[in-house]
């Protein structure tokens, strides 16, 4: 019993310092929001400002029309899940539930897609959106335009197929019970309404997991967008907050502010949603 003991108290302690390690960086750029720029440039280190100024979080919203970057990240990012989550559950249930020829090669296919970097397909991805037909100019064969080049719907479409959330939903469907199928299709039930009226209402922790998990990746993302889009109009909050620094100066003041202020709405989202993500992540592993 003291051997048992002694081991929580040592996997507590390392847990809490992991943890602390981990949100060191936040807490230290959220108290560098209120701070002045000599406090933050001085060799005498101190976490907590001598006095409250929120003037940096002033210039933050005075550099640059954040309404209209906040907006644009707030459709690609909700956009995005909606219809990921729709395709990856469909994906899941499809691979965990039905038996169609050649599903045991396409799945392998999507597993190697979740071990390609996403570097690895961006130019020829970027090219596809390019070369989109009826868009931007483009005929039906693509020429003539530049298609869905510095549009929201070219920053969207890429970002909602996914490998790891039709991964998720297949292991977390294959832990429903077949007699569950057998009693729908006895009752006249066709595959569809198997889909929607019985497993998407059982979903709602492997959907609350892949909300977060794909808004976090979406809301966080930095290198589509900026390859995607030319036009302020277009900048996501990723993007605007390279409006602090330049080749010679860095405004540290505003930037923590303007950091500050876009991960609050993911920081928010995870705080209210950690019970799934933990069960989540727990029941895709459970065989």
């Amino acid at each position: 019993m003291k051997t048992q003991r002694a081991y929580t108290i040592i996997w507590t302690i390392l847990v809490v310092s992991i943890a602390l390690v981990a949100i060191l960086p936040v807490i230290m750029m959220f108290f560098a929001s209120f701070k002045t720029l000599e406090e933050i440039r001085s060799a005498d280190f101190r976490l907590l400002p001598k006095a409250l100024s929120f003037e940096n979080y002033r210039v933050a919203f005075e550099t640059g029309d954040w309404h209209i970057y906040y907006r644009n990240s707030l459709v690609i990012t909700s956009v995005t899940v909606a219809f990921a989550l729709l395709f990856n559950s469909i994906a899941g249930f499809a691979f965990a539930r039905l038996n169609f020829k050649g599903s045991r090669i396409l799945f392998l296919l999507l597993l190697i897609g979740l071990m390609m970097p996403p570097q690895v397909t961006m130019l020829p991805t970027f090219l596809i959106m390019a070369k989109f037909p009826l868009a931007g100019g483009n005929n039906l064969f693509g020429a003539g335009g530049h298609g869905l080049i510095n549009t929201i719907p070219g920053i969207i479409i890429p970002l909602v197929s996914g490998s790891y959330g039709v991964f998720l939903c297949k292991q977390y469907y294959e832990n429903f019970p077949r007699s569950i199928d057998d009693a729908a299709l006895i009752d006249g039930a066709n595959k569809w309404q198997l889909f929607f009226l019985i497993y998407v209402p059982n979903s709602r922790v492997i959907l609350v997991t892949l909300t977060l998990l794909k808004g976090l990746s979406v809301w966080n993302d930095y290198l589509w967008p900026l390859v995607m889009t030319s036009s302020e109009s277009k900048r996501t909050v990723q993007l605007a907050l390279t409006m602090f620094t330049s080749e010679n100066v860095t405004q540290w003041g505003p930037l923590m502010a303007a950091a500050t202020f876009v991960a609050a709405p993911m920081i928010i989202l995870f705080l209210f949603t950690q019970k799934y993500f933990i069960q989540g992540i727990v029941t895709t592993g459970l065989k």
